[in-house]
């Protein structure tokens, strides 16, 4: 039986700031760490020994699989970064307070092009300091390739070559791994995974610092997926997730 785990990172700055956050650098806060060391004692006790860890370019997410590696005693596995894995590029929308741009926008608007399949917010300027382009962290990425705004169908779309070509073929190899990312992002791998349609995979909400379990066959034919921990805890932060009208990753 193989398995992967995926894991949206504990709560950042900016998610307790009720702000766009997309790919802007935040860290967690401190139940933003206190949500990962739970997550790593709950895969301790579910006895989880990884062979390989993958993570995005920004530090929220990274803090969270070093702290649940740290609690596993595992920090020696091999850990690859890609900007693949990066959360969805919110545009202009970045840094912007929720309630605020619900306030100008509308609360529609800002539904559409948060919970919308294919609309984008508005895009970045290339000229702006926030875009991709001008951050060396993406330095070897060819610059057409960065956004300055996606949808969740971009999102989709920029991560599934990395998901076939990387981390399906490292299973044959492997038993376990674990994918320390964004709500987006692993809202992306779970649509692919679990074949949810289009319209269905906006409405999923993945709580905070909780590890997704899905074992596989030996040929990775998915049998089963599951959450790992508390179920009044899990539905909390589902809950938590899913009534912040104005919020995202």
């Amino acid at each position: 039986m193989k398995k992967i785990v995926l894991l949206r990172h504990g709560q950042s700055q900016w998610n307790l700031e009720n702000r766009f956050t997309g790919w802007t650098d935040v860290g967690l806060t401190e139940q933003g760490r206190l949500e990962a060391k739970e997550a790593g004692n709950l895969l301790r006790e579910a006895d989880f020994h990884f062979d390989q860890a993958y993570t995005s370019y920004l530090k929220r997410a990274i803090e969270t699989l070093h702290y649940v590696l740290d609690v596993l005693e595992q920090d020696w596995i091999n850990v690859e970064k890609t900007w693949r894995l990066n959360e969805r590029h919110y545009g202009a929308l970045q840094g912007l307070n929720k309630a605020q741009t619900a306030a100008k926008y509308g609360e529609g608007q800002v539904q559409i092009w948060r919970r919308s399949y294919e609309v984008r917010p508005p895009a970045l300027s290339i000229k702006d300091p926030r875009a991709p382009q001008r951050d060396r962290r993406y330095a070897q990425v060819p610059p057409a390739d960065l956004p300055l705004s996606e949808s969740l169908a971009d999102t989709v779309a920029r991560l599934m070559p990395y998901w076939e070509g990387v981390i399906l073929p490292r299973m044959v190899d492997c038993q376990e791994i674990l994918i320390a990312a964004h709500g987006n992002s692993l809202r992306g791998i779970v649509k692919h995974l679990k074949n949810i349609s289009n319209q269905d995979i906006v409405s999923l909400n993945l709580p905070t610092g909780v590890p997704y379990v899905f074992e596989f066959t030996d040929d990775m034919v998915l049998q089963k997926d599951y959450f790992l921990g508390n179920p009044a805890e899990i539905k909390k932060r589902t809950e938590i997730a899913a009534s912040q009208p104005k919020s995202s990753d």
